[in-house]
């Protein structure tokens, strides 16, 4: 009870540091030029929703922000965020990007709304994705309560410190593909994660470690029929948990195991980082372990202003052809992972009918038509192997930010010639077989800062290839920023 009592109060009192709120807004005015009918890439994908029009549009996206006041030190304080973007173009629509309040005890937050959000060890500026949540999709709405920033353990020299969540989240009406429920289905969220930071503040190697673990359900009831009779408070214990009833996990379960370090030189900082996917059971059973996103990152912390100056360059590798569905993969009862698509839900892991996880893995709806595609499959291709650079830095004062990627895509098992499979049982495919298609899309955007909050920007994106419909796009932009 004592050492409770003394780790508590040491959460309290470290957080009695934080600080209290600031406000600041900002709007900006775009004018979209693309490929009608096909968006590019790198115009939709982790843009945590907010996606253009496709053709010639215009938006607008006005922004106002409540954060802790770096200035004061309070043990309570509170923020609040709204983000809106309105199109016009061959149709008009608002959609609400951002919307949340926040409450900060010590280092304990709690947090209510939209947030915009990736989840795993990731690069989060310049990375081609998350396996689990990537910001690709707008965010779902939830409840969380976390320790949001690493808290040092007051032990062991401030050797170790750790940071997570728990929250509780709401999709709505969910399209459903089984059982007794045929049309859609009320759909809760869960998301819970723990990360661990080892290494004390003055050594420059730091190592990371942790898991997210993330849930869909809802309507047990009335999606298996009066054969299930768990009471809603076990329902929910069942998803939390990931426990079976009848063989079977409640609910859509996804996450990722994750690992990485930092290393830092007195101008450089080198970190790389590992994600490990799980959809059904192959990664309990090492079936799909050679699945997964490898990132390295090079920061320059050296900030002399000279005509060109890099800041950050990533290199990232996808990998997710496994799946534990080859003939000769790890034996797992599940089989192949197929991942992001799912039996009950018909849109499998998606919101608002964007994928939440890597953009990588492809829906139907966004892959050229005329390929193979089993019906019951919202994502048609999740069998890639992914190429990603990203470059940040300025030329003379123009800040900009590149991405290249290149992917080949193999579909799924299902449109594969080894068909989908569960445990040692393959079953042939009925839709056709798909032969590896490439995909290049290239992303740029250049900015510059004119004073008085005004900055003036221009951002071109290019797609290529088999996969997605060629396309091209241009968007010119404008904004100011108040304080």
């Amino acid at each position: 009870m004592k050492f409770c009592f003394t780790f508590l109060l040491g959460l309290i009192v470290t957080g009695g540091m934080a600080q209290t709120g600031t406000l600041n807004g900002s709007i900006e005015v775009q004018g979209i030029g693309a490929t009608a009918h096909n968006t590019p890439f790198w115009f939709r994908s982790n843009q945590f929703g907010s996606v253009p029009l496709p053709g010639t549009s215009a938006s607008v996206i006005g922004a106002i922000h409540i954060d802790y006041d770096t200035m004061r030190s309070r043990l309570i304080d509170w923020g609040a965020s709204l983000e809106v973007r309105g199109d016009m173009g061959e149709k008009a629509r608002a959609t609400l990007i951002e919307g949340y309040v926040k409450l900060r005890i010590g280092v304990f937050e709690l947090k209510a709304g939209r947030v915009k959000e990736m989840m795993g060890l990731v690069d989060t500026a310049l990375s081609s994705g998350a396996l689990a949540i990537s910001g690709n999709a707008l965010g779902i709405p939830k409840v969380e309560l976390s320790i949001p920033n690493y808290y040092q353990l007051p032990w062991f020299g401030d050797l170790f410190a750790f940071k997570g969540n728990f929250s509780q989240g709401w999709i709505g009406e969910f399209p459903n593909q089984y059982g007794h429920l045929t049309s859609h289905a009320n759909t809760y969220f869960h998301q819970s994660s723990l990360y661990v930071r080892m290494g004390r503040p003055e050594w420059a190697l730091k190592l990371y470690g942790g898991f997210n673990h993330q849930v869909m359900w809802g309507d047990e009831r009335e999606v298996f029929g009066p054969g299930y009779n768990q009471p809603g408070w076990k329902t929910f214990l069942y998803a939390v948990v990931g426990k079976t009833w009848h063989n079977s996990k409640v609910g859509n379960h996804l996450g990722t195991i994750d690992m990485g370090f930092d290393y830092d030189w007195e101008d450089l900082r080198l970190s790389a980082y590992h994600q490990f996917i799980y959809d059904e059971g192959g990664l309990y059973h090492l079936a799909n372990i050679s699945d997964g996103l490898s990132g390295i990152s090079l920061t320059n912390k050296y900030d002399e202003q000279r005509v060109f100056h890099w800041s950050k360059v990533l290199i990232e590798f996808l990998y997710t052809k496994n799946q534990g569905g080859y003939p000769s993969s790890r034996y797992s009862p599940s089989g192949d992972e197929n991942y992001y698509n799912n039996y009950e839900y018909a849109q499998g892991w998606s919101y608002k009918g964007l994928g939440l996880g890597t953009p990588f893995i492809s829906t139907r709806t966004s892959t050229r038509p005329g390929l193979p595609d089993d019906s019951s499959d919202y994502f048609n291709n999740n069998r890639v192997v992914a190429f990603h650079l990203g470059l940040q830095g300025a030329v003379d004062k123009w800040y900009f930010t590149a991405k290249l990627s290149y992917s080949m895509n193999y579909g799924t098992f299902g449109t594969s010639i080894y068909g989908h499979s569960t445990g040692r049982l393959y079953v042939p495919p009925k839709y056709g077989i798909w032969q590896e298609v490439s995909q290049l899309s290239s992303f740029l955007e250049v900015k510059k800062e004119l004073g008085g909050g005004y900055t003036v920007g221009c951002v071109g994106a290019l797609d290529q290839g088999k996969l997605l419909n060629n396309s091209g796009g241009v968007i010119l932009k404008l904004s100011k920023t108040f304080y």
